[in-house]
């Protein structure tokens, strides 16, 4: 259980839970980049504090990115009575995700977005200009050495330029627009060391794709990673850039890279680039974001408010770096110079295999696609040009392009590269999201295959629950596009390649002790505020799955639907990993508590593995649980994101390892983690069973009908996570703190 700081109250009460645990690092204490960082963003800290990993901090970050989410989070900001944002240069808003809509409904929620940027002064990006992950790079509001979040899981993004970008949910937007910030607890930093030089025809996307498959134990789980090692040097900033963005898969809550000269250089060009822009006069295609002024040979004219090469300097001169003596929870290595091209699943990012082990026998392939803010950028346009160029898409494939942004696909068309794709039989998409969040044309259909540069293979992603999805390289996807199977280009030579059966990496991991059963005496018990439950009592199911995803919990085809009702989430709660799950916990639900005056909230709870609830932000995932007459959740551990939505939300969220060893060793296939039940059930009932949460003291206890009842550790529910339930989540919580 995670204990939150209090969000709006004065003076020492807001501190107040300070004294009875640690909640900032001595003065003395050494600091790694990302505590850095939080250092420059956190406020309202005693002079002279340093933050460490585990302090909850109040953060006013320099920027908050919304895309098609921004409606709903409009709603909860006037639900909070707000008339005017704190500081309106603090938003960004992109529409990114979809655009392929044009029913009336999409387009009068994007209308309504835009009249809200236009009314509040907030800079706006219309559909078509691009991913909002790319637009805050390339538009200079992701920065180095600054602190930007947004309502996206994909934030991680952000720090392949030196950023440190972490996702937060949509109240949390609203709070941040309302107040200028939200509270944040610092993950544990992993430094993660990239040594040598990648060999030709391996790429970043195959770092990141080998990292995931190689640490794929939670090594990296809710952790913040910095990227560090002699291979950094030889990494392109695009290239950076994917595994930045995917470390969202791998388990981190954000991944960030040193500011160094490449990345100078980069920068130095994208200057050349929007001073060019700006003497040919070509507009922006944002109807808010600023206009390039046109250059004056004779009279000097302003610069861009971020891309300019005096802020550039400022970054430099103030980069963050480690202190010696920096503190982190593990070390990881990966030699780069042992890869070999990798691709990922089928349907699992944590699966990942050599290329040359996939050729045969050779995989047919259905789909292709080079989409999404991980590899659509104008390098990745062009190694997919390269492998095509004069060649054809094979018959049967569909090969679906979509550039990260409009200034994007402007580049790849000036190189010829986009054009060298539309002759090779591309089916072009406008540059956003679409199949990669399973939205608009060309998605899977049940029983085919296909293979992607985006960042998610999860099972119904992209398309039907009963497809089969590969990622890889954008050579290698444009590739296996031209012969129909998984494979590499033809200008790929597999004996020139690495010859290790697997790359050489290594871990130094903290201890970890086992957590034991504490005996806790009255004096010690959690006080519990007016209307908080001392117990949670009722039957349980178990989801005997590890890395349960928000996709699996509730379908991306959904999460776009404002005006869905509770009864409808509880209606498609689980439906992509259990489609008799809302059926069976509709069985199980409780009445409601006939006395209000009572210490026990009945309800069924549920048990499932670790990471869970990891994936996209959606925040329906933890409220369509919650609607389905579930209040509380039990895992071995929690997706970060997830985590947040929830306690957000009001669903409260227990860590129970112990427990959920019991319930893997006795209800799981083989007694082993993350294979489903031993009978092949997704969802196991065990029949008289039930459990009993205690709140104040922290210990959960299952009885076992005639085999008696066995009690396991686990923490208390703080004040913090009480003041938000009573509250109803976090918005009303705000809304009594104005």
């Amino acid at each position: 259980m995670v204990c939150l700081p209090r969000l709006a109250r004065a003076g020492q009460q807001r501190w107040a839970f300070a004294h009875r645990g640690r909640l900032y690092a001595t003065v003395s204490n050494p600091q790694t980049v990302i505590e850095k960082i939080v250092q420059k963003y956190a406020v309202d800290l005693p002079e002279g504090t340093k933050v460490r990993a585990g302090d909850y901090v109040m953060i006013k970050p320099e920027h908050v990115m919304t895309h098609d989410n921004t409606g709903p989070v409009i709603s909860k900001f006037l639900s909070l009575s707000c008339s005017k944002l704190d500081n309106p240069r603090q938003p960004v808003f992109t529409l990114d995700h979809d655009v392929q809509n044009q029913s009336a409904t999409n387009q009068a929620k994007y209308k309504k977005i835009e009249a809200f940027a236009k009314e509040h002064n907030v800079d706006f990006y219309p559909a078509g200009r691009g991913i909002g992950h790319q637009i805050v790079v390339e538009e200079g509001y992701a920065w180095p050495g600054k602190m930007v979040v947004a309502s996206d899981s994909h934030s991680n993004h952000y720090g392949g330029v030196g950023c440190l970008g972490t996702a937060i949910v949509r109240t949390d937007a609203a709070g941040i627009w309302a107040t200028g910030k939200f509270w944040w607890q610092i993950p544990r930093v992993v430094s993660v060391s990239l040594d040598g030089k990648l060999s030709p025809g391996v790429t970043g996307k195959d770092v990141i794709v080998a990292l995931a498959g190689l640490f794929n134990k939670d090594e990296v789980l809710n952790a913040a990673i910095e990227f560090t090692g002699s291979g950094v040097d030889h990494l392109s900033i695009d290239e950076r850039l994917t595994i930045a963005n995917m470390t969202t898969e791998w388990g981190a809550v954000a991944g960030v890279f040193p500011v160094d000269e490449k990345l100078q250089a980069w920068y130095e060009a994208m200057f050349k680039k929007a001073e060019l822009r700006r003497f040919l006069g070509k507009p922006s295609s944002s109807s808010m974001a600023p206009i390039p002024i046109p250059s004056d040979p004779s009279h000097s004219t302003p610069p861009h408010p971020r891309l300019n090469p005096s802020r550039l300097q400022d970054a430099l001169a103030t980069r963050p770096t480690a202190d010696p003596g920096a503190q982190y929870a593990a070390r990881l290595s990966l030699d780069l110079s042992t890869l070999v091209p990798h691709v990922s699943g089928p349907n699992s990012v944590k699966v990942a295999t050599a290329l040359p082990k996939l050729l045969d026998p050779p995989i047919a392939i259905n789909k292709a696609y080079l989409v999404s803010c991980t590899n659509s950028r104008a390098s990745d346009i062009a190694a997919a040009a390269d492998v095509l160029r004069g060649k054809k898409v094979a018959p049967g494939v569909e090969f679906y392009i979509a550039a990260a942004s409009s200034r994007v696909q402007e580049d790849a068309e000036a190189s010829g590269d986009w054009q060298a794709l539309v002759d090779a039989g591309a089916r072009t998409l406008p540059a956003g999201c679409g199949p990669c969040i399973g939205l608009g044309v060309g998605l899977l259909e049940k029983g085919e295959v296909g293979i992607s540069a985006t960042n998610r293979n999860y099972k119904g992603r992209m398309g039907h629950p009963e497809a089969i999805a590969y990622l890889a390289s954008p050579a290698v996807v444009a590739a296996s596009a031209a012969k129909g199977v998984i494979c590499g280009p033809d200008s790929l030579d597999l004996n020139a390649l690495p010859q290790y059966d697997q790359p050489k990496f290594s871990i130094v991991e903290e201890d970890a002790a086992p957590a034991k059963a504490v005996e806790v005496d009255e004096a010690s018990l959690e006080p519990l505020l007016d209307g908080f439950p001392a117990f949670f009592e009722g039957p349980l199911l178990f989801a005997p799955q590890d890395n349960l995803t928000t996709d699996g919990m509730y379908p991306g085809k959904y999460t776009y639907q404002d005006d869905i009702t509770p009864e409808r989430q509880a209606e498609v709660v689980m439906e992509n990993y259990d489609p008799s799950f809302a059926a069976t916990a509709r069985s199980l639900r409780a009445p409601s508590p006939t006395d209000p005056s009572s210490s026990t909230q009945p309800g069924a709870i549920l048990l499932s593995g670790y990471n869970f609830g990891t994936g996209s932000s959606r925040e329906q995932a933890a409220t369509a649980i919650k609607n389905a007459g579930i209040p509380l959740v039990i895992c071995g551990s929690f997706g970060d994101i997830f985590k947040r939505n929830s306690i957000n939300n009001g669903l409260i969220l227990i860590e129970s390892p112990a427990l959920i060893k019991d319930m893997t060793e006795r209800f799981g296939k083989d007694g082993v983690r993350g294979q489903g039940g031993k009978n092949g059930e997704l969802t196991v009932v065990p029949e008289g069973w039930r459990i009993r949460v205690d709140t104040r003291r922290g210990g959960v206890t299952v009885s076992m009908g005639d085999e008696g009842e066995k009690t396991y550790p686990a923490a208390k529910v703080g004040r913090s996570v009480q003041e938000l339930w009573v509250n109803g989540g976090l918005e009303g919580f705000i809304r009594a703190s104005l």
